[in-house]
């Protein structure tokens, strides 16, 4: 494995074990549109993607009841489903390792940066990275390709090749795909090893040691 200069995380599912806040969020959302009795292992499809896209595609909203959700969903998310969340266990140390080792964090992330800011700063993980690119909350930038592309703008072009994308659903690898850097899908998030191979993954990590022992340990 080459070295890899420039790290960007995902966060939901790959920094933080957030479930029960998006899907909480989810349901407050939904019960305004009359749709209730959903189950939480129903409702983790929506961790990942763009969530206007994910109330189109799961429940065939219209457009603009698409957009209502997602203020609905954010009505509760910044209130209670912000905190009903917690880093994995391994995380703040693997951080800081690479911190140590000069590497440059990044936080790429659908959720929009108000948010991601606010859940940084609650778990004591602002200070590892150097820049966090989120969705806006004008839906103008929601994809992961699209919030990738902004990150590379930070970043020296000759230097592309040091860079990797980690996280933990397709929609990742398919963003690091799409501006052609390579890759780790990690199987302790959302994910499964189905969908991250069949996504292009560069690399599989099946857990935050295994994560370590490839961006860090090999590279010694």
């Amino acid at each position: 494995m080459k070295e890899y200069n420039y790290i960007l995380f995902d966060l939901d599912g790959t920094l933080t074990e957030s479930a029960e806040g998006i899907t909480n969020s989810v349901k407050y959302a939904l019960e305004k549109y009359g749709i209730s009795g959903v189950t939480t292992e129903e409702l983790l499809k929506f961790i990942g993607p763009p969530l206007q896209d994910s109330f189109i595609e799961f429940y065939h909203f219209s457009e603009e009841d698409a957009i209502k959700a997602v203020a609905f969903y954010r009505e509760y998310f910044s209130e209670k489903g912000i905190f009903e969340n917690r880093v994995y266990d391994g995380i703040p140390e693997l951080l800081g390792k690479l911190k140590q080792k000069g590497k440059k964090l990044f936080v790429a992330t659908s959720k929009p940066e108000k948010f991601t800011n606010r859940i940084l700063e609650h778990f004591d993980l602002t200070k590892y990275f150097d820049f966090v690119a989120g969705a806006t909350m004008d839906n103008i930038r929601t994809k992961k390709a699209d919030i990738i592309a902004y990150i590379l703008e930070h970043i020296p072009s000759e230097d592309f090749d040091k860079v990797i994308m980690i996280g933990d659903r397709h929609h990742d690898i398919e963003g690091a795909i799409a501006n052609q850097i390579d890759s780790i899908g990690v199987l302790y998030g959302y994910g499964t090893k189905e969908e991250l191979t069949k996504a292009g993954s560069t690399y599989i990590a099946s857990s935050i040691e295994e994560l370590e022992n490839l961006i860090i340990l090999r590279n010694e």
